[in-house]
């Protein structure tokens, strides 16, 4: 357990605070990475420019990796570097290169899939192996396995339940990590070729093309009547996984670390759901449960970004009918990201905040700040300049504007708005 605490004493009074899991966040870009961990995560988890799953993603130069390993650990924060697609030998060829790479920025663990990617890295470094969800690792006996071949946390399969993790983490005897939030896989992680087939990419080597988001047509005889039937349905397609009210039953179960969904997403997801569960478990570090009215904020502030219709999935029972999504692919925005503050100047002659424009908006429009902690603040824009000190009335996206000095702003605090339905 990496967040485990103990008694303390403040004040000459004795208190007890409670263990809570580690809170994994996405990281797709190197800004991404900072704006989780400001807000809240423990760790992060990225991509190089090979051997991941995420192709599409931004994903990390050595440089910026580098950078993004010493801003984290500054902060107390971890960083995991995902290497799951599945190899071909000529893959071989370059892994020791990055891996020592990986070695001397500190990196803290890697997250693999391929069983000989492990045995070359524990052979050949000394990183630390984490199993990627992507090995469907499901029980005790295939977790004793992995625990034997080195590693030392399994990423469970996402139709494992909690009750079944901490049952597969006290019986191992090594870390488990599950996901918490995010989109879901109709098929077990990393064992899908829809993709392969209808638009000739390999998901298992990054390029998932989301075939199971794709309307199709059933045709059958049903069962009950014996007619026949032809519909169009989006039968593969889930509902995305939201465990905030699960809360209690990872951590009762122990569980290590808490994992969010979502490396291709926006920074005001990154921030938004780093920022709620970090409060939520903030809350139950200090009171030892969750009976508060800030519940209800933080399943609110879940609706506020980009979503599909949620579910608790499998983490409770195993998913049913009601887990499928069955609509025309979109996902659910109330709020979309309007900036991030650059600069925060306040002093005597000067006060302003510089902020990089995301999504044009205009003067008088409200909006809103997200602080790191706390409620976000409304405020309406009642001057926009540009970096000229000139006048203007709407934004572009890309450039930099200053705007009236927001009471408590910090920099890489996020801005966003309603968004017109």
């Amino acid at each position: 357990m990496k967040y485990l605490v103990v008694r303390s004493e403040v004040k000459g009074v004795e208190i007890m605070s409670h263990w809570v899991p580690e809170l994994l966040a996405p990281a797709g870009s190197l800004e991404k990475l900072k704006v989780a961990i400001l807000y809240g995560a423990n760790a992060v988890y990225l991509g190089g420019q090979k051997f991941g799953l995420r192709s599409a993603a931004e994903n990390f130069t050595l440089e910026e990796l580098e950078e993004g390993v010493q801003f984290a650990h500054e902060r107390n924060a971890q960083v995991y570097v995902v290497l799951n697609s599945f190899f071909h030998d000529k893959d071989f060829d370059t892994l020791g290169e990055f891996i020592a790479k990986l070695e001397e920025f500190k990196v803290d663990a890697v997250i693999v899939s391929d069983p000989g990617v492990i045995k070359y890295i524990t052979e050949n470094s000394n990183v630390e192996v984490h199993l990627s969800t992507q090995a469907s690792c499901l029980n005790v006996q295939s977790a004793k396995l992995w625990k034997k071949l080195g590693v030392t946390r399994v990423v469970l399969g996402r139709e494992v339940s909690v009750a079944e993790a901490a049952k597969i983490k006290k019986e191992a005897g090594l870390e488990v990590e599950m996901f918490i939030h995010g989109s879901m896989c109709m098929a077990y992680s990393g064992n899908c070729v829809i993709s392969n087939f209808t638009q000739g990419r390999d998901s298992n080597r990054g390029g998932c093309a989301h075939s199971c988001r794709f309307e199709y047509k059933l045709e059958g005889v049903d069962p009950n009547s014996g007619t026949e039937f032809s519909k169009n349905s989006f039968f593969m397609s889930s509902k995305d996984l939201e465990g905030i009210r699960v809360l209690p039953e990872f951590i009762n179960g122990e569980i290590d670390s808490l994992k969010v969904e979502g490396r291709m997403k926006s920074h005001l997801y990154a921030g938004t759901i780093s920022k709620v569960y970090s409060e939520a478990l903030s809350y139950y570090k200090e009171h030892g449960d969750f009976l508060s009215d800030e519940l209800k904020t933080w399943e609110n502030e879940l609706t506020k970004v980009s979503h599909r219709a949620y579910t608790n999935a499998s983490l409770v029972e195993p998913a049913k009918a009601d887990s499928i999504y069955d609509e025309r692919e979109h996902e659910e925005i109330e709020y979309a990201a309007v900036g991030a503050i650059l600069e925060v100047v306040n002093t005597d002659k000067n006060k302003y905040l510089l902020v990089e424009v995301r999504s044009a908006f205009n003067l008088q429009e409200d909006l809103e700040l997200i602080p790191f902690r706390g409620r976000a603040v409304e405020f309406k824009m009642d001057s926009i300049k540009n970096v000229m000190d000139e006048d203007i009335e709407r934004t572009r996206p890309g450039s930099l504007v200053k705007i009236p000095y927001v009471e408590g702003a910090k920099q890489w605090n996020l801005l966003r708005r309603r968004v017109e339905q």
